[in-house]
This record gives structure tokens, C-alpha cells and sequence, in this order.
């Protein structure tokens, strides 16, 4: 039986997401062998093999029962993010993660982002199978569904992890049928607000201000909020056509390169790599990206497309975003390389969502 249903796994998605992790893990070895951080490749790969089991596992239950319990699911998820204001460490003036003993700790506000993913497919799904419009009292729910927790872990303070759960709610609002008209006032009430908000300095914090306008000029302020995109971008200039070598980057191991093996382990990498490394590393991420929409497109119904696409959303704004941030397109929101950074939270968080897109597939031809 469990036999049957993995002849229908997606072994090639997988074979992909299991390149870019071995990648991954060698760029932690020799991002870190000069620092007091070595080993951290070793932790890498326990954090990899418990999500590999996690997805398996996740792959063997019906996705409608996940669905079934996904509001269940969320008021659990706001109680974990209540806890970690009790009880969190705080860390760099960040209360975000639960101390479990042992060195481990746990960070809540990754899975909260899987949740939010079953929610808003069960919610947008009730919608569409109603066979009415998207009105304007529904968006103000999708809008509250998200806007919660998001304001949560925006509080922690955690301005990129909560920025990750936009692209939940466009995609949700997109594939629930919202009419352009409809697109057009939200867009301009969050630009208006968005900017009242920033202008009056109560949305963000200063330092949170500083990153998101430093990437424009990092030489203005060079040694504060600019600092760390110009390392970034030396780095990621420095490293040429084919890179300099693995544990030869002047940046990264000079320790220039603010933690190169999280938020800036793409910058490492194209120091080490060069060009055509950043372009392979590149491909792999659209491979993964083309195998997501596939299966959306096949799925036996609209609440498996709706949160294959969630998934794929969050990934490609996740991957958007990290590199452009390293390249200095963006500014620092402290949003980790999917599947190349270094955490256990959110590796884990990667492989649940993957498992969920392989339950999908494997029951995309039962009625």
C-alpha cells in the first residue's frame, strides 16, 4: 500500500531539493571553518535528515485532514506565538525563539507560516466552492486571518519573518478570484498607509527604517546600516566568473562578511563560486519552482492547487528577496536562503511544506 503510494512521490523535486541541501551544507563547512561557529554544517545535517523524515511522514497523511483541523491548527500557532513573549529568549534585542534545553530552541513563527498556508486554502477554497465572488467582507477576513500573527511576530521584533506571510495571503486573494478593481484600492490604501506609517515612525522600529532605505546608498553610512550590503556586495563582485575557491574568500573568511552562513551564505557563496556557481545555484531554485506549479496544476482539486501555490509563493518571495538583499536590490529584512541558510526552524518548515506537496501529488488521481 505505502509501496503503491510513493511510485507517485516526485522523486525529481526531490532530487533537487536534496542538491541544493548537500550544496547548502558544504557552503556552511566553509563559510564557518574560521570561526567560532565551525561545525555548524554537522547540526546542518541533523536539521536536514529530521525535516526529510518530517516530509515522509507528513507525505502519508490525507491533506484534508490537515485541512480539517488547519483552524485548530492556528489558534494553537497564536498561543505559540503568545508564548514566546512569556517565555521566549530574547536574543540581539529579539524575543523569538522557545528554549527547549539541550542548545536547541525553537522558533514558532516558521510554522505559523505552514499554517497559515492550510488556512487560507481552506478559507479561499470555501469561497470558490460556493461558486460566489470574492466581496469585500471576505478580504477583510483573509486580511485579519493573516494580519494577526503576522502583527505578532512583527512585534518579536521579526520584520522578515512576518513579511513571509504576504505572499500566503496574494496568492490566496489571487487564486480565490479577487477582481482587479478590488486589487487596485488594496494596493493603494497599503501604499498610503504603508507610508503614513513609516513617515510617522511608529510601524518600524529606527534600525528596521535604516535597513530599508540604507540598501539604496550603503555608502552613506558605511559602518552602520550600510555596512553590511557593501560587504555583500564586495563579496559577490569579488567573486568573479568562477569564484575563488572554497575556504578562500577574503570576505567571508576574513570575517567581513556579516553570519555568511544564514542571511548572506548566497554572497559567500558567489565569492567562493563565482558567477556560474550563482547561476547553477540559480537553476536549481527555478527547477524546484517549475515542479511546484506542475503539481498545482495537477491537483485533484482546488485546495491542493491552493496550497501547493502558498508554498510556491513563500519560496519564490523568500529566494526573491534574500538575493536580492546580497546583490543589493533590497534591503536587509534578515530573510534566510530557503534551503541554504543555516536553521533548523526554518529547514524544517521547508520539508513539512515539501511533504504536504508530495501528499498532494500522491492523491492527485483519487476522486
Amino acid at each position: 500500500m505505502i509501496r503503491s503510494r510513493f511510485r507517485d512521490f516526485d522523486w525529481m523535486l526531490l532530487s533537487f531539493v536534496l542538491v541544493l541541501s548537500v550544496v547548502s551544507v558544504l557552503e556552511i563547512r566553509s563559510a564557518t571553518a574560521m570561526t567560532k561557529f565551525h561545525g555548524f554544517q554537522q547540526k546542518q545535517m541533523v536539521f536536514l535528515a529530521v525535516g526529510i523524515v518530517g516530509m515522509f511522514v507528513i507525505s502519508l497523511i490525507d491533506y484534508h485532514r490537515l485541512l480539517e483541523i488547519a483552524y485548530w491548527a492556528y489558534g494553537v500557532s497564536l498561543v505559540s506565538l503568545v508564548a514566546v513573549w512569556l517565555v521566549g529568549t530574547k536574543v540581539l534585542g529579539a524575543r523569538r525563539w522557545i528554549n527547549l534545553g539541550g542548545g536547541a530552541h525553537f522558533q514558532p513563527s516558521e510554522w505559523v507560516r505552514l499554517v497559515l498556508i492550510l488556512v487560507a486554502a481552506r478559507f479561499f477554497w470555501q469561497i470558490v466552492e460556493s461558486g460566489r465572488d470574492l466581496s469585500w467582507k471576505d478580504i477583510g477576513k483573509a486580511f485579519l486571518l493573516i494580519g494577526v500573527p503576522l502583527a505578532m511576530v512583527l512585534k518579536q521584533p521579526d520584520l522578515g519573518t512576518s513579511l513571509t506571510y504576504l505572499p500566503v495571503l496574494v496568492a490566496g486573494l489571487f487564486l480565490g478570484g479577487i477582481r482587479f478593481k478590488q486589487a487596485g484600492i488594496i494596493l493603494l490604501a497599503i501604499a498610503l498607509l504603508g507610508g503614513i506609517g513609516l513617515s510617522s515612525g511608529r510601524l518600524l522600529k529606527p534600525y528596521q527604517r535604516a535597513r530599508l532605505t540604507s540598501f539604496m546608498n550603503p555608502d552613506s553610512d558605511r559602518q552602520a546600516s550600510g555596512y553590511q550590503i557593501r560587504q555583500s556586495l564586495i563579496a559577490v563582485g569579488s567573486g568573479g566568473l568562477w569564484g575563488k575557491g572554497s575556504n578562500k574568500g577574503s570576505q567571508t573568511q576574513g570575517d567581513f562578511l556579516p553570519i555568511p552562513y544564514t542571511d548572506f551564505i548566497f554572497a559567500a557563496f558567489c565569492e567562493e563560486h563565482g558567477f556560474i556557481g550563482a547561476v547553477g545555484v540559480l537553476l536549481l531554485y527555478f527547477l524546484i519552482l517549475v515542479r511546484l506549479i506542475q503539481n498545482a496544476q495537477t491537483a485533484a482539486d482546488p485546495p491542493g492547487s491552493l496550497i501547493i501555490m502558498g508554498v510556491a509563493g513563500v519560496l519564490l518571495f523568500q529566494i526573491a528577496v534574500n538575493i536580492g538583499m546580497c546583490v543589493g536590490l533590497m534591503p536587509v529584512t534578515g530573510i534566510p536562503l530557503p534551503l541554504m541558510s543555516y536553521g533548523g526552524s526554518s529547514i524544517i518548515y521547508m520539508f513539512l511544506a515539501l511533504g504536504i506537496v508530495m501528499n498532494i501529488r500522491m492523491r492527485r488521481f483519487v476522486n
